[in-house]
């Protein structure tokens, strides 16, 4: 059933009269009843009743007339729907990464809503494996990561660097110190985060290949609750620098390098290299150019 010939249809319904109703549509009355004669060849049905003088709708028309003005009103819902989604009044953008990284992409999403604060914005919590694969196969729109992704069909843009650092009490001795080396901090009380990651595989790593050891008394799930330990005093960790610039700034914490452990690092905005994306996604990468420029 077509919909023009739906809205020729209930042009005749309202006016009463092929012929006003194709005044109205500026059209022809003979084209006005060739479109109501398709309906009702289509349907098996006569709609109007000829013989009366104002043009009354049939049993069949009055059925017809609930639906077409249901289906021409949904037309104009999704028609606005759509534009909705084109000046970003809507839609949504899927973004994949660790805790940590939330941090780095609060910039990028402040930008983002400044100029179009009706699109919606999601985080999830992936492990960096899981990134590339779920950014590739369309279940994300970006993903972050420390490193370059090798998969072919990615790309990706650096949204600032970041390093480890010892968060610690500010009363607490070492809080004065600018360095410490990385058997100083082993030997502290550490807090660590009980999930398992690339930049704690690293760290492990290191203190085997050094011989020497690292004293993690305490394990939490999230960077919060971390922060919130060393505040109280119950030990130090090792986190990305980014993730405390608020609390450091506040002076509720410390941050001391620890040699071979900073492991610096690139922050990376991972995205298709090529196919369609959403205008919400396109914006929001705008927004991170932007961003990076700055």
């Amino acid at each position: 059933m077509d919909l023009a010939e739906l809205q020729v249809f209930l042009a005749v319904a309202a006016e009463r009269s092929f012929s006003r109703a194709a005044e109205r549509l500026h059209r022809t009355q003979p084209a006005v009843s060739q479109a109501i004669r398709r309906l009702e060849d289509e349907l098996d049905e006569r709609l109007f009743d000829r013989s009366s003088k104002g043009g009354r709708l049939t049993e069949a028309g009055e059925l017809l007339l609930d639906y077409a003005q249901r289906l021409t009103a949904l037309k104009a819902e999704a028609e606005s729907a759509v534009r909705e989604l084109q000046d970003l009044r809507r839609g949504r953008v899927l973004i994949g990464a660790n805790e940590g990284a939330v941090h780095v992409l609060l910039p990028v999403v402040e930008r983002f809503r400044l100029d179009h604060p009706h699109a919606q914005v999601e985080v999830r919590r992936v492990s960096a494996r899981q990134v590339a694969k779920e950014v590739l196969s369309r279940s994300l729109d970006f993903g972050v990561l420390t490193f370059p992704p090798r998969e072919r069909g990615l790309q990706s843009l650096s949204l600032g660097e970041d390093e480890l650092v010892m968060l610690i009490d500010p009363r607490h001795p070492l809080a004065a110190r600018p360095r410490i080396t990385m058997e100083e901090f082993g030997r502290q009380t550490v807090i660590a985060h009980n999930e398992a990651s690339p930049a704690r595989e690293r760290v492990l790593r290191l203190y085997e290949q050094r011989h020497t050891t690292i004293n993690i008394q305490i394990g939490l799930p999230s960077l919060d609750g971390i922060k919130r330990a060393v505040e109280m005093g119950l030990g130090v960790a090792l986190l990305p620098k980014r993730c405390a610039l608020a609390e450091i700034a506040r002076g509720q914490l410390a941050a001391v390098k620890v040699a071979q452990l900073r492991l610096p690092r690139q922050i990376r905005l991972v995205y298709r290299r090529t196919g369609e994306r959403s205008h919400a996604a396109a914006a929001f990468l705008d927004a991170a150019r932007t961003v990076a420029s700055a």
